[in-house]
């Protein structure tokens, strides 16, 4: 099979910058398959380039290269890395972008970027994702090992999401993203949920908005405001035909509670 690089930044596809990473990357591995999880990143959303990672590194082939750049300390003292996580490899920034794939996975192994040879002979200042992380990514593709790279890590930077809290007939969580649907998507995963509703009757609210049902398609909330488990197993709330995000004006950060039903705690 030919090596995949896989790349997920905050670019956009206006400029120049996703091809500048391909055209590298080419250049040192020309087998390479490129495969784009999304340049659609929020500028500088190190967050939403974190979960959107999670959220679909796990469907490519093992062996797969991820080249990550969210970068807003781009030339900065920040580090560059590379790690070995279930079988697939990752370059990115040191800024936490590897949060929610290191959570899943304790990585294997984990090195700085800091041998030359991997990279372009000039690395500007503001557009490492060219000069270091492409150049790196292509030559774990083309077959190096990881521990060519540089120097190995014991320590990194991650960010600080919030998990689930379950009290008192409670579990609280949080809107972690909104998709470009409008829905939003918490931290309250399908197993969190079951353990805590072990089948007994609840009641859903984000932000103090009564959430109408819990349904099983996107389809079955169409007119009102409901909620589902989507693809990535965590709870949604959504509305189909409309933004769920919209017509109740939420965003990121916003509570979401399930409570048991009153007659059910008993």
């Amino acid at each position: 099979m030919r090596p995949i690089i896989a790349l997920l930044t905050d670019f956009g596809t206006r400029d120049h910058y996703v091809g500048a990473m391909r055209g590298v990357a080419l250049g040192i591995c020309p087998d390479a398959t490129l495969v784009d999880i999304t340049p659609d990143i929020q500028p500088q959303d190190v967050l939403g380039g974190a979960l959107e990672l999670a959220a679909s590194f796990k469907y490519f082939p093992h062996g797969a290269v991820f080249l990550c750049v969210v970068d807003p300390g781009v030339g900065s003292a920040r580090r560059g890395i590379a790690a070995d996580v279930s079988g697939y490899k990752f370059v990115a920034p040191d800024n936490g972008l590897l949060t929610m794939v290191f959570k899943e996975g304790a990585p294997k192994r984990v090195v700085e970027l800091t041998e030359r040879r991997y990279a372009r002979p000039t690395v500007s200042r503001t557009f490492e994702g060219r000069d270091r992380f492409a150049p790196a990514a292509a030559w774990l593709a083309k077959g190096i090992d990881l521990t060519a790279l540089g120097r190995p890590l014991t320590s990194w930077q991650l960010l600080d999401v919030p998990d689930p809290q379950s009290d008192d007939g409670r579990l609280s969580g949080v809107v972690l993203r909104v998709d470009r649907f409008g829905n939003l998507v918490t931290n309250i995963g399908r197993r969190c949920f079951d353990q805590f509703a072990a089948g007994k009757p609840i009641e859903i609210a984000v932000a103090g908005h009564p959430v109408t049902k819990l349904v099983a398609t996107y389809a079955e909330a169409a007119g009102s405001i409901s909620a589902l488990f989507g693809s990535s197993d965590h709870l949604e709330i959504a509305m189909s035909g409309g933004s769920a995000a919209e017509r109740l004006g939420l965003s990121r950060g916003a509570p979401v509670s399930v409570r048991l039903k009153a007659d059910a705690t008993r």
